[in-house]
């Protein structure tokens, strides 16, 4: 089985709060967008073997997609048959784009399929909950509200149909250093959540867009100066907005234009190499 596991960007993101379990509660919307690692998936007599294309990725339980089809095996009592997993990532690594949760996922949804074993969305996203926050969510993809620690999903109508630009810039950042730099007591901007969601319902896109926040900018961005650069680009290109997703450090832009997109990559191309064209892309677990 092939499958195609897509990357998310966080249209908000508000931290409400540090739980004493060192997690923090969430509330974020989240959106798919069309940009996606291919997974090959094959049936074997027994055990688990990954495989990338990029040779520093780990293939052993470090990996999480190894470890979604340990899990799977072990909750279902599979033990007379294994899986070949070769990835092809497309989505870069550590972005604050989903890149290892959405690979998780797509093991999950393609397990259950080719091994005919039924579990419900909700089972799955249960299993997801295990190997990270973002996985239920990357589960069932499209425009949806996260909260708890984002993996309580409600999903919601489809944002409209989009360019963005993605731009990564060549730094590497930890969500959990983030996290653990983030004053949370110390928010006085935060996204209007609420305003967001009515504007999707609406399929408002100047709406949705004036709403964009995150307030984890706030860190990372002392961090990396070029994150700031690259928002700049983007507005000063043509973009409704532009923000970093999760913890960083990609930044992406909406853009209702293809000439002020194409405008915007060519002057992010002078700082910047990993650059993405893609869509908003709205599915849900039924249509992977």
């Amino acid at each position: 089985m092939e499958i195609k596991a897509r990357a998310k960007i966080n249209i908000t993101l508000d931290v409400l709060s540090k739980r004493e379990d060192g997690y923090h509660n969430v509330k974020m919307i989240m959106q798919t967008v069309d940009l996606y690692d291919t997974l090959h998936l094959e049936k074997t007599d027994s055990g688990i073997t990954v495989s990338t294309n990029l040779p520093y990725l780990p293939t052993d339980k470090r990996n999480i997609a190894y470890k979604a089809a340990q899990l799977f095996f072990s909750t279902l009592n599979i033990d007379t048959a294994g899986i070949k997993i070769n990835i092809h990532k497309r989505i870069p690594v550590a972005a604050g784009l989903a890149g290892g949760s959405t690979d998780a996922a797509a093991v999950l949804i393609g397990l259950n399929k080719i091994f005919k074993t039924e579990l419900t969305t909700d089972e799955l996203k249960v299993l997801g909950g295990r190997l990270g926050a973002d996985v239920p969510y990357c589960i069932l993809g499209g425009t949806a509200l996260a909260e708890g620690i984002g993996d309580v999903i409600t999903l919601l109508p489809p944002m409209p149909n989009t360019i963005i630009v993605l731009a990564k810039p060549p730094v590497s950042v930890s969500t959990a250093y983030v996290y653990g730099k983030l004053n949370v007591e110390g928010i006085t901007i935060r996204p209007d959540t609420e305003a967001v969601i009515n504007a999707i319902y609406n399929k408002d896109l100047m709406g949705i867009t004036k709403g964009m926040y995150n307030v984890l900018e706030a860190v990372t961005t002392k961090e990396h100066r070029i994150i700031n650069r690259i928002k700049n680009i983007m507005l000063g290109s043509g973009a409704l907005n532009a923000m970093m997703s999760g913890s960083g450090p990609t930044v992406f832009g909406v853009f209702d234009h293809e000439v002020s997109a194409r405008k915007a990559v060519n002057k992010l191309r002078t700082i910047v190499s990993d650059i993405f064209v893609v869509n908003t892309y709205n599915s849900n677990y039924g249509e992977r």
